[in-house]
């Protein structure tokens, strides 16, 4: 099959490094700085499962006009997917698998909208990874699992399964769920607390745990955003608001958001399409969103 990673940040390419493993072509698109460097050093993937290496990439700035991709993987900032979007509509058939691996829950509803395509798809990554100076990809800790399944909860999806069968086996952790839709507003619960939040204030997470009120603000944000879920017709099997506190109370305790980073290095934010989101539609519905609010009103006005 012929693949496309449209974006090469850390999780572009993460998935990128592993897939060049198979035996499908593997294209890559990038710019700025991550494509001259990607272009001069090639690939590079450090982590506790494995180092790897690849110098000789298929990767440019721009999309090539002759080839029709079977999967496209989406993994840039929510900002910039509409333009994603527009310009690979002439790289896509009505089968095309597209994977988008956004934070929030806004990826999938416009990609449905705006592409002919059969199938919308949903797809979730739990790792936390970054990219250093020399764009060289940091894999922390062990975690790597991703998750993909079809929006409509229709019947498994042959090249999909085929897809997910290959990346097992090579090691990377790709699983095909029908509860895609759990998975998303799982992370967005969790993620649109932990952004806002880590932005907001500049602490870690383990800083905003340690205090009474930003530990109570953060499960406030969670609270909102799952009561949220629930207008979407999103039914989880456990609540996950306490599962996040269980899962929290593991983590590192200098942990900090992407957002956060973006914020202290003057980039543009998700931030929108995270609380903004939950704002947003919370107000429509005419439900409770005062913590998300606090936090949209307190990082604008920095």
């Amino acid at each position: 099959m012929k693949i496309l990673i449209y974006g090469v940040g850390a999780i572009g390419g993460f998935l990128g490094a592993y897939l060049q493993k198979t035996n499908h072509d593997i294209y890559f698109i990038s710019r700025g700085d991550t494509l001259s460097k990607l272009k001069k050093t090639g690939l590079k993937l450090k982590s506790i499962l494995g180092d790897q290496s690849y110098t000789d990439i298929k990767i440019d700035k721009t999309l090539p006009r002759e080839i029709i991709f079977d999967i496209i993987i989406i993994s840039v900032k929510l900002y910039d997917l509409k333009n994603v979007i527009l310009k690979i509509k002439n790289n896509i058939k009505k089968n095309t698998i597209i994977l988008p691996f956004q934070n929030g829950i806004f990826a999938e509803n416009l990609i449905s909208k705006e592409l002919n395509i059969i199938n919308n798809f949903g797809a979730v990554a739990q790792i936390s990874v970054s990219l250093n100076k020399k764009k060289e990809v940091l894999h922390h800790g062990k975690l790597a699992t991703f998750f993909i399944g079809n929006m409509k909860k229709s019947k498994i999806n042959k090249k999909l399964t085929m897809f997910t069968d290959d990346c097992q086996s090579i090691g990377l952790d790709v699983r095909y769920t029908e509860r895609i839709d759990e998975k998303l507003w799982d992370k967005f619960i969790f993620l649109s607390a932990y952004s806002g939040l880590t932005t907001l204030t500049e602490l870690t997470i383990g800083q905003i745990f340690s205090k009474k009120r930003y530990k109570k603000m953060f499960l406030d944000a969670m609270e909102e955003t799952f009561e949220l879920s629930k207008y979407f017709n999103v039914d989880f099997k456990k609540n996950p608001v306490e599962t996040w506190s269980e899962k929290i109370k593991k983590m590192p305790y200098d942990m900090t958001s992407s957002m956060y980073i973006d914020f202290k290095n003057n980039r543009k934010l998700e931030l929108n399409w995270l609380s903004g989101f939950v704002v947003e539609s919370s107000k429509n519905l005419g439900i409770n969103s005062e913590t998300h609010n606090k936090i949209l009103e307190g990082i604008n006005s920095k």
